[in-house]
């Protein structure tokens, strides 16, 4: 046993209203030092994004609304890893309530959206990518959900790297959009859905 770590599942109070929804979806009490990590890595990361994708030249041939529908995917998948990463996030996500698995599920599925916006809208009705992620995303998240707890980091890891590799060998995207599927992958099936201890320093509690 450790005797410098701790682990924190206390949850802290939350407003009323919007701003109390807002704080849980993004994880109630999270610290200034996850908020600027969160900060740092979202504006890093969405840079060497935006140069990838322009040095690719890709954004040329893509219509105003495409690029923004790339933008706001590239910012939300971005975003979502860092901020699923956070204890703040494991603490609310995978607290003891029997309403936290629909709750997940029901945030994994919501991004099917995600896959018909790119599938349908950016890649030009590609049907075999939309309904091919898709499944694998469903497939996924309830082979990680419904694993043993001791098991589900490895069975997420082992579906984000199948996924991956389906992505890359048949379901394959242009050189400026194969980020896509590595983040969209990572967010939901390990970020999200993987219960993980928030560990904190005991000299920080």
């Amino acid at each position: 046993m450790r005797s410098d770590l701790r682990i924190s599942w206390e949850i802290p109070a939350t407003p009323p209203g919007l701003a109390g929804r807002l704080e849980r979806f993004m994880g109630p009490g999270k610290s200034r030092s996850e908020n600027a990590v969160e900060t740092v890595g979202l504006l890093g990361c969405a840079l060497l994004l935006a140069a990838g994708v322009w040095n690719s030249g890709a954004a040329r041939d893509w219509s105003t609304a495409q690029l923004v529908v790339v933008a706001l995917a590239g910012l939300d998948l971005i975003g979502g890893v860092l901020t699923n990463a956070t204890n703040a996030a494991k603490r609310w996500y995978h607290r003891a309530d029997p309403a936290a698995r629909r709750a997940r599920l029901l945030f994994v599925s919501a991004h099917l959206v995600h896959l018909a916006a790119m599938g349908l809208f950016v890649l030009d009705g590609d049907l075999d990518w939309t309904l091919g992620n898709a499944a694998l995303l469903l497939g996924g998240a309830v082979a990680v959900e419904f694993a043993p707890v001791r098991l589900r980091r490895p069975v997420a890891m082992a579906v984000l790297m199948a996924a991956v590799l389906v992505n890359l060998f048949w379901l394959p995207v242009a050189t400026a959009l194969t980020w896509f599927a590595p983040l969209f992958f990572l967010k939901l099936l390990v970020c999200h859905l993987v219960p993980e201890a928030p560990l904190e320093e005991r000299r920080d509690a």
